[in-house]
């Protein structure tokens, strides 16, 4: 259950107009309020370039909330939530404009809460508007969204920008994934339970993979995305949060300083991947037409404002290994596209095989034992593991077998809901608690480890990007960069 925030708060949106806003923030606030989770006295404040009355923002929140809940906006919530709202004309680029904010913002004795839901292109704006105006001073908090740059020097550049004006302690870098009830999970299973501590290791586990798959294009984001690709906007955030949670030791405690320390020294130990290895640890591809269940959808080269020459993949395949002694010998196979077969994401920790297998008069191939992460949709751990087959049979013939357990929340109201990552990111915001956020050093440490693999690409001109239709699991190539190795994918189901 998430923990009551006691703070009151003023929580400031830079970019209310925009579709971050809308899509995300306005319903989490509205899902914070349905819990009671906020204090009795928190204002939220849109901020942007428009020209809107308060009533005007209450009927626009309103209507985004509509269009993104996944369920019917409750009226007595939404009064509530209603009062709570007020817009403010600013433009970031406009000391005058921070002037009359701090004038609005100093009516309370509120902690000040920033949200950039803007570009990154905008950030040293607000940060320079707060600072010259002092809205910037401790306990003040302000939330940053990826991507941090698009390299190490441009993250550097943001990170560098940002601590002129504000403390560490004061810098919440935002990735979603770190919400997530499964993420979350991830400490739980492997710190909680011996019989996973134990044997969470190289002598028991024999390698890990880590699938994120999107149905979705680039939804109308060509520019943004085509600067980005897949590897820079999901593998340095979210996978590699992923892998360094999976990877890393047994933290001190659950403090956020902790918990950063230890990803920290997973990202320190990835073996670095360049010129001398790139065309045997990557694979990338860039999605052609085809159908996804039954609808035709355009080539990633036919899509809105694209460049027909673009060499951005939309694909990457990637063998990692670690230079630990832990993980020695483990590798650890990520993957993720766009306009693939299906949505989900998951961990899959496969498990080595028995040393001597005693039932093999019956048996000549056993299966692995799997433990099998869902993280999203339909959040779920299963473990797969051998039975003997009931009934009057050959008398130790072994079949397969599982047993599954879904994640779910129980709220306040004794119902199972389920919480989205963003409304408890901002919770935690409110309360001041860092644990689930990126810390500098994290994010610096993801681009040294990227930044190589993009340079080898441009660099290598025998890593050529290869072609898959869209519904498929990417470039066949893809397969080979695990069958190889003697293993093979672990089938969606």
């Amino acid at each position: 259950m998430i923990t009551k925030t006691t703070q009151a708060c003023d929580f400031v949106i830079f970019g209310a107009k925009g579709d971050l806003a809308r899509r995300k923030l306005l319903p989490a606030l509205y899902k914070l309020e349905k819990f009671e989770k906020m204090h009795p006295n928190t204002r939220i404040i849109g901020a942007g370039r428009a020209n809107w009355t308060k009533e005007e923002y209450i009927e626009i929140v309103k209507i985004a909330i509509k269009n993104f809940l996944k369920e019917e906006i409750n009226e007595k919530i939404w009064s509530k939530l209603s009062s709570r709202l007020h817009f403010f004309n600013l433009d970031v680029y406009k000391e005058l404009h921070f002037i009359k904010l701090k004038k609005m913002l100093t009516q309370t004795k509120n902690i000040i809460i920033y949200y950039c839901a803007v570009p990154p292109s905008a950030f040293n704006a607000i940060f320079k508007g707060l600072g010259k105006v002092s809205l910037n001073l401790f306990p003040a908090r302000i939330i940053i969204e990826k991507p941090l740059g698009i390299c190490l020097k441009t993250c550097k550049k943001i990170n560098d920008q940002i601590s002129k004006y504000f403390l560490e302690s004061q810098i919440f870098r935002i990735d979603h994934y770190l919400g997530k009830e499964s993420i979350l999970n991830l400490f739980s299973l492997r710190f909680a339970n011996l019989m996973f501590f134990n044997n969470w290791n190289n002598k028991i586990i024999d390698h890990v993979q880590i699938t994120v798959s999107e149905e979705v294009g680039i939804e109308n984001r060509w520019n943004y995305f085509d600067e980005m690709g897949q590897t820079r906007d999901m593998v340095q955030n979210h996978l590699l949060q992923i892998l360094s949670i999976i990877a890393m030791d047994q933290p001190k405690d659950i403090s956020s300083k902790h918990i950063q320390n230890e990803k920290i020294n997973i990202l320190r130990a990835l073996k670095t991947i360049d010129l001398n290895n790139i065309n045997t640890k990557t694979v990338r591809g860039q999605y052609t037409a085809g159908n996804i269940h039954g609808k035709k959808v355009p080539a990633y080269l036919e899509e809105n404002g694209a460049n027909p020459k673009s060499q951005t993949e939309t694909f990457v395949c990637i063998k990692v290994e670690l230079k630990n002694d832990k993980w020695l010998n483990v590798p650890f196979y990520l993957r993720t596209g766009k306009r693939l077969a299906h949505k989900y994401s998951e961990i899959v920790i496969v498990f080595k095989n028995m040393p001597i297998n005693l039932f093999k008069k019956y048996n000549n191939h056993v299966s692995q034992n799997k433990l099998i992460i869902r993280l999203d949709p339909n959040e779920s751990i299963k473990i797969d593991f051998l039975k003997k087959i009931s009934g009057l049979n050959e008398i130790y013939e072994l079949t397969d077998n599982r047993i599954q357990s879904n994640i779910s929340v129980k709220t306040d109201q004794n119902q199972i809901d389920t919480i989205d990552a963003y409304e408890r990111l901002l919770l935690e915001t409110m309360k001041g608690s860092q644990s689930l956020f990126v810390c500098r050093k994290e994010a610096e440490e993801a681009w040294k480890w990227i930044d190589p693999i993009i340079d080898a690409w441009k660099q290598n001109k025998k890593n050529i990007l290869q072609l898959y239709a869209a519904g498929t699991w990417g470039p066949k190539n893809s397969d080979e960069i695990i069958t190889k190795d003697g293993r093979h994918w672990h089938k969606f189901d």
